[in-house]
């Protein structure tokens, strides 16, 4: 018997202590874990004959970052003073950190509880077994953390090389040579590609989301065996696809760090994203990837803007507020936040009230949305009319594309789900008919399968015929597209976050200031390029918030002169123009707006007295046709009022009494030399009998 082992220690149980740190430690290292059971042996040799065994804690790590249930049990009955001693194989059983070593140690010696390992009985009440315990607790400690160093450094080094492959997302599989390789099947790589596809395209993680979700397409989900499942999609596997470097052919690793924090008085693990610039290896080109790098650098910027921050303006959203993110105070340099009123979003303001609610300070200016938003789709427009054909044609055939990209995603849906329907029949012709317990399984999986197969195969009818209905787009279906772009623009129906997107393609941002004395809003359009443009808006005054629009009562003064008012209400309902409160038009309305504005009604006497004339009234005052007076008035060589698009022109009879106006009409009645239509004896003629 040793010395250090006395008759108050064996009056009381022995513990056995049994831990390995890992599941995989557990399942192949059956020896290790045998000998430490044989320490039960080497107490009864010391003198214990009630021994206990404590082996809960199998396949738990003694670093300190998990609770160990065995362990916390016998320190409380060290503490309760029911134990004499505690064994274990090696003291690095009990603790690989000197915080839980520290505790047990200094519990043992307070009641007196020996240690005990393969080779030596501890006694912590005596100073020198305190101090060399004290000093193998510390060496436990310091191994373990250089055990960790070497392995994370060879492992850091082969990632820097780019040859650790721990393993391959879904749609891609890992190689027997640690390399990346695209997952054979066809169906993965045009559900991945098509993700990347409707990103650049709808240009946010949400909508390329919802889309999958309006036409019932699956992704697939890698599984930790290789195996591929269909489920479907959810934001975090749309994200997880557009943010990582794999899919554009780099080789990256190290992009989160794991660490340890104490949340209630137990230590929790953390996962935190590391930045760009931490991470332990990034290589582009590595391996053959479904987009460019230079793709996926452009998806992660857009990504980025999407995030509403101080210096950009955030995912467009459902608001009819074009500048909302756009729009910066020209006095305080904040980003401006647009507020609704009235129903349905009816109307807007911009107010720079950040500074007020951070940090209390006064509020800067505040300015009503609508003229604003007017006055930079007019410039809008201006810029993007003379491209709007082919930028039509251009975004028919990208529909187009769209519904293919649908159709042909259907298609490979189809033949997976004929294969697993093959599969399934395949099954239930192998077994045995009088087994009906398998049997009846595999009879309502195969009706399973079918009903799948019919269901893609009608939804595939559907999108087919759809695309079979739709001809291609030509050019000459776009000949008055420039002009039918305003009101496309202006029309409720339109989506705000698609004219959003094209503000936002073209203007960086506006700096907006409000001119108190002039009454006046300074607009300076900060264009893509390095192109700067400056407006002036007009303040609208209290009160005026539902007034018609100015160039609506121009275009009222000009038709009075030639137009009744009912006929006045058709043609300003056919230019899809509306009053001041959203309505259309009626002959009361625009009497009261001619009533309000003091124009004139129409008098045909009034009207033959001043000489104003319609179009083809003109054209026979002045014996021409139609089409030549229409064409020389919009080159400007006949004076004439034009003051709606799908509307009469108007013309003053001494405009076509000048001197130019007369040229003009000896011009238009000149001989034509090219090709003139006279007979010719030379001409030869095609006879027909009269019988």
């Amino acid at each position: 018997m040793n010395d250090k082992v006395k008759p108050q220690h064996l009056e009381r149980k022995a513990v056995v202590y049994v831990r390995q740190s890992s599941p995989y430690q557990v399942a192949h290292n059956a020896e290790s874990r045998r000998l430490q059971y044989a320490m039960r042996a080497r107490l009864e040799e010391l003198g214990w004959r009630e021994i206990e065994v404590v082996d809960d804690d199998l396949g738990c790590t003694a670093r300190g970052v998990i609770v160990r249930a065995g362990f916390d049990r016998m320190v409380a009955d060290v503490c309760l003073g029911k134990i004499g001693a505690v064994a274990t194989r090696e003291l690095s059983r009990f603790a690989r950190n000197n915080r839980e070593w520290q505790q047990l140690m200094e519990v043992c010696r307070m009641v007196d509880t020996l240690l005990v390992d393969v080779d030596v009985v501890y006694s912590p009440r005596l100073s020198n077994d305190r101090l060399l315990l004290g000093l193998k607790g510390s060496f436990n400690e310091y191994e373990l953390d250089l055990l960790r160093q070497r392995s994370l450094e060879a492992r850091y080094e082969k990632a820097r090389r780019g040859e650790l492959v721990v393993s391959a997302p879904v749609g891609f599989l890992k190689t027997e040579d640690q390399r990346f390789e695209l997952h054979p099947d066809q169906r993965v790589q045009e559900r991945i590609r098509l993700v990347f596809h409707k990103f650049l395209e709808l240009g946010s993680v949400r909508q390329t989301l919802m889309w999958f979700l309006e036409e019932d397409l699956q992704m697939p989900v890698g599984a930790l065996d290789g195996t591929v499942s269909w489920k479907r999609p959810r934001y975090s596997t749309v994200q997880h696809v557009l943010t990582n470097p794999i899919y554009a052919g780099a080789y990256v690793f190290g992009r989160t760090e794991h660490g340890t924090r104490l949340e209630g008085g137990q230590p929790r693990k953390r996962i935190r994203r590391r930045t760009r610039e931490e991470w332990i290896s990034l290589i582009p080109r590595h391996h053959e990837g479904y987009i460019s790098w230079e793709q996926f650098e452009q998806i992660q910027a857009m990504i980025s803007g999407n995030h509403n921050r101080f210096d950009r303006p955030g995912a467009a959203k459902r608001g009819p507020a074009l500048l909302a993110g756009v729009l910066r105070c020209g006095r305080c340099g904040r980003k401006l936040t647009v507020s609704y009123t009235g129903g349905g979003q009816r109307y807007l303001r911009s107010c720079c009230v950040r500074g007020y609610l951070d940090v209390g300070e006064p509020k800067c200016i505040s300015l009503g949305g609508v003229p604003v938003d007017r006055a930079l789709s007019r410039e809008v427009l201006r810029v993007v009319q003379p491209a709007a054909i082919a930028t039509a044609i251009e975004a028919s055939q990208h529909v187009d594309q769209q519904r293919d990209a649908a159709v042909q995603a259907l298609e490979h849906d189809l033949e997976a789900a004929q294969y697993a329907a093959r599969r399934a029949q395949k099954q239930f012709d192998a077994a045995d008919p009088e087994n009906r317990l398998v049997a009846d399984e595999l009879e309502r999986r195969w009706n399973e399968a079918l009903q799948r197969v019919r269901e893609v195969e009608s939804r595939l009818n559907e999108q087919r015929q759809v695309r079979d209905q739709t001809s291609p787009a030509q050019a000459m279906e776009f000949a008055d597209l420039a002009e039918e772009l305003q009101r496309v623009w202006n029309d409720p129906q339109s989506d705000a976050r698609l004219k959003k997107r094209i503000v936002r393609t073209l203007i960086k941002e506006v700096i907006v200031n409000r001119d108190d004395e002039r009454r006046e809003v300074a607009l300076v359009i900060h264009w893509h390029g390095g192109v700067h443009t400056e407006l002036r808006v007009p303040c609208r005054r209290r009160g005026k918030a539902n007034c018609t629009a100015p160039d609506i009562i121009d275009a009222v003064r000009s038709l009075a002169r030639i137009c009744t008012d009912r006929v006045i209400a058709g043609y300003l309902n056919r230019n899809d123009l509306l009053t001041g409160r959203g309505n259309r038009f009626t002959q009361e309305r625009v009497t009261s707006l001619r009533t309000r504005h003091e124009i004139a009604c129409h008098d045909p006497a009034l009207r033959d007295h001043e000489g104003w004339l319609t179009l083809t009234e003109a054209a026979e005052f002045i014996g021409v046709s139609t089409r030549t007076l229409r064409i020389a008035a919009e080159h400007g060589k006949i004076p004439g009022q034009h003051p709606l698009p799908n509307g009469p022109w108007v013309f003053v009879r001494a405009d076509l009494q000048t001197e130019e106006a007369r040229q003009f009409v000896a011009y238009a009645h000149r001989p034509n030399r090219r090709h003139p239509a006279v007979p010719n004896s030379q001409q030869k003629n095609l006879g027909f009998s009269g019988t």
